[in-house]
């Protein structure tokens, strides 16, 4: 069931303009025919548009995230984000979670031209000899040659129209903002790549804040921007400032485009930056159509430019494709804005966008981290949602009180015995925590400052952490996703790494710095002070000890599950949201795994239902109580779902069949409920007898019109419920049939 928020959808639907849908546009490029095609991330899909705004879907299917070569949706993608085309009409994929670079050719065929699918590293070699590690963006020059940020190797790679990897520039495992020549060169994060017509490549250097500049010899230069300086600042060279620059593309004159901070910025050859369209900070988010300042965008991420000037723009968290024309001038080519809110109230009076993280106090509260809209959000068992800490579309970091704080993306939340409430804001790279009044502290890292150092309170450094989990002792743990570890935090903020290495990304059971994860997502922690991981690149849990042993819980049955969130109950069941699946999953402490709720393989939805007639979009978190009752962060639906434990009661009656007029007997099986509410879900026609009594074990009922009845029980006990229904036919008396009397 919904327990808050209200479930909006953004959809897979091609169409012509508006009425075309899409789930987080990542990447965005054009032919010389004037198609758009969009990496529409989320649905696992690649997109095409036509000059008339005409959206299908060239290759994937839409909620079938995996790997798979073939032809149109016969091919399947698990994280389409790059993409990029050459003279001829194919489409290159940058496929992140895959860690491959996909091929589309005009026909829609599928093949894979590099890396191989579930296989991380930084080798070199031609074709599934060649390993990458999360590529996030990628670009073609005039000679067909692919380049390709490879964004967890920290490089550049080169590929060949043969399929020949080779490292362009920096060095995989090697992190920073160094200028040089190939292996000498520094990157941080790159995703954004674009090449101009003298084969020179440009770098998105996302987490350095800063545009590259690769000569065609690998020679890399700063052309815009300041290492580890956010800002927004238009200027020249390194007088100007970006935040977190993303896609970038470069027009027939040399000019660059960035999508940054909500804006999109021009760079000229000279190194002049500009804010072509948007506003910068927190009130410049929105989906506003206009010119120059007055547009809106909400972290747009892919950028693209066409033969006659005009940009095209993957506004991500807006779910459209926008259009600027060489005057500023923009519009909303596809998709539709406006899917996700910040309200409080009870029940689906909420208003949620993006929820990440949730956790279960021991008072019953149910804490939210609503990370789209920067802020803590406390539920009541009532269902009574009020905001705790942060303000609406207001990103920061300040510490105090409830609306004086601010937040940048939190994810992660998770509460100790006392009911404080502990934060991972991400982007922040930083742990935050709130007294049950809401007053809000920094507990360890700093803020804007992202690293793996170990140290105590503001010296310790994360990057991307993600998911946090809280021992009985207070000790609180956290999967720093973008360090590929686990660490830990005493209750005076002492911080150390627990287990997997820095900068190490990969697969790999062991103690301590021995182990290996790929972008741990959520923690939870077990009675005995075990704490386990979802794995998400690995889709699996995995199991680290107090002293960092870390072993490998489940096998492939997680393979196409991407576990993002992870729970345990008093009798150590591991419940998982499986975010590639749309699932919420349950393993036992035999390591048994069952599908609890949600249907993987299918589209993902928003109904309540039992079990497998339940869906979800992107469920990203789980949470548990004392009762069994466990809570969803149904990501893309903006809600909060609750799942109740299932009694074995069922619906019974005396036969299945009778005469009209004879009464019949119903009751329940095997009678452990404590309260039950019975209702007639289907009558005959002109039939209107009732049961009974609505609210007894076992009601009488008798059939006044010959015909099929269908009767509903809800019966509960304690926090369980099961939802069942019983039929009966009713039969003629003497063949006959006998008419109701209305009353």
């Amino acid at each position: 069931m919904t327990f808050a928020g209200l479930q909006e959808p953004t959809g897979v639907t091609d169409g012509m303009g508006s009425t075309a849908r899409f789930a987080y546009p990542r990447g965005v490029a054009t032919d010389n025919m004037g198609n758009i095609y969009v990496a529409d991330l989320v649905n696992g899909t690649i997109r095409k548009i036509t000059p008339a705004g005409a959206v299908t879907t060239l290759a994937g299917l839409a909620g079938n995230r995996e790997s798979c070569d073939g032809t149109g949706s016969e091919a399947r993608f698990t994280a389409p984000s790059g993409v990029a085309t050459d003279s001829s009409g194919n489409v290159y994929v940058a496929d992140i979670t895959n860690s491959a670079i996909r091929k589309i050719t005009p026909s829609g065929v599928v093949t894979t031209l590099a890396g191989l699918a579930g296989s991380v590293g930084s080798a070199d070699g031609t074709g599934t000899a060649a390993r990458f590690s999360s590529p996030v963006g990628v670009t073609t020059d005039r000679s067909g040659n692919i380049y390709v940020a490879d964004r967890n190797n920290y490089a550049i790679r080169k590929i060949t129209p043969a399929g020949e990897v080779t490292t362009l520039a920096g060095l995989a495992g090697s992190r920073g903002s160094a200028d040089g020549t190939g292996s000498v060169a520094r990157f941080y994060y790159p995703e954004g790549v674009a090449a101009d017509g003298g084969g020179n490549v440009y770098v998105a250097d996302t987490s350095n804040h800063t545009i590259r500049k690769i000569t065609p010899a690998g020679v890399v230069t700063t052309l815009a921007g300041l290492a580890e300086n956010r800002g927004n600042a238009d200027g020249t060279g390194s007088a100007a400032r970006f935040s977190d620059p993303a896609g970038l593309a470069i027009d027939s004159s040399g000019n660059i485009y960035v999508a940054a901070g909500h804006t999109i910025r021009k760079i000229t050859a000279a190194g002049e930056v500009t804010t072509l369209a948007g506003l910068a900070g927190a009130t410049g988010t929105g989906s506003a159509d206009g010119i120059g300042s007055a547009a809106r965008f909400y972290n747009p991420s892919g950028v693209a430019t066409d033969g006659n000037e005009n940009i095209y723009v993957a506004d991500t968290f807006n779910y459209t494709i926008r259009k600027i024309t060489a005057a500023g001038e923009v519009t909303t080519l596809a998709g539709l804005a406006g899917f996700g809110q910040s309200a409080d109230g009870t029940g689906t009076e909420a208003r949620f966008y993006l929820p990440y993280g949730v956790a279960v106090g021991s008072s019953g509260n149910v804490y939210v981290a609503d990370s789209n809209n920067e802020t803590i959000r406390k539920i009541t068992p009532a269902g009574e949602v009020t905001t705790l800490a942060g303000v609406a579309g207001s990103s920061g970091s300040a510490d105090g009180p409830g609306s004086a704080a601010r937040f940048a993306f939190p994810l992660g939340v998770a509460t100790d015995t006392s009911e404080n409430i502990y934060v991972a804001d991400s982007n922040n790279a930083t742990i935050r925590k709130i007294t049950p009044a809401g007053v809000v502290t920094t507990l360890a890292g700093r803020a804007g400052s992202f690293g793996s150092a170990d140290g105590t309170g503001s010296a310790a450094r994360f990057s991307g952490p993600v998911g946090v989990g809280v021992d009985n002792s207070g000790t609180v743990y956290v999967a720093d996703k973008n360090n590929a570890t686990i660490r830990k935090i005493t209750p005076t903020g002492a911080v150390t790494t627990l287990a997997g290495r820095a900068g190490a990304p990969g697969n790999a059971d062991g103690i301590g710095s021995a182990a290996r994860f790929f972008e741990p997502y959520g923690v939870a922690i077990d009675s005995t002070g075990n704490v386990y991981v979802a794995d998400f690149g690995n889709s699996a849990i995995r199991k680290v000890t107090p002293i960092g042993a870390v072993t490998t819980i489940t096998d492939a049955t997680l393979i196409h599950a991407s576990p993002a969130g992870v729970a345990i109950d008093s009798s150590g069941n591991v419940y998982v949201a499986g975010a590639g699946s749309h699932t919420l999953l349950k393993i036992t402490p035999a390591g048994a795994v069952k599908t609890l709720a949600g249907l993987a393989d299918t589209p993902k939805g928003s109904a309540d239902g039992m079990g497998s007639a339940a869906r979800f979009s992107l469920p990203f978190a789980v949470a548990v109580d004392s009762s069994g009752n466990v809570y969803v962060a149904d990501t893309d639906n903006h809600s909060i779902r609750v799942g109740k434990p299932v009694l074995a009661d069922v619906a019974t009656i005396d036969i299945s069949s009778g005469l009209v007029g004879a009464a019949r007997q119903l009751g329940t099986s095997p009678q452990t409920a404590g309260a039950w509410q019975w209702s007639v879900i289907r009558r005959p026609v002109d039939a209107v007898a009732d049961l009974s009594s609505t609210t007894v074990r076992n009601p009488t009922f008798t059939p006044d019109v010959p015909g099929l009845f269908r009767f509903r029980l809800i019966a509960t006990g304690g926090a369980a419920t099961s939802i069942t229904t019983v039929d009966f036919t009713s039969l003629a008396q003497g063949g006959g049939r006998r008419r109701a009397v209305r009353r």
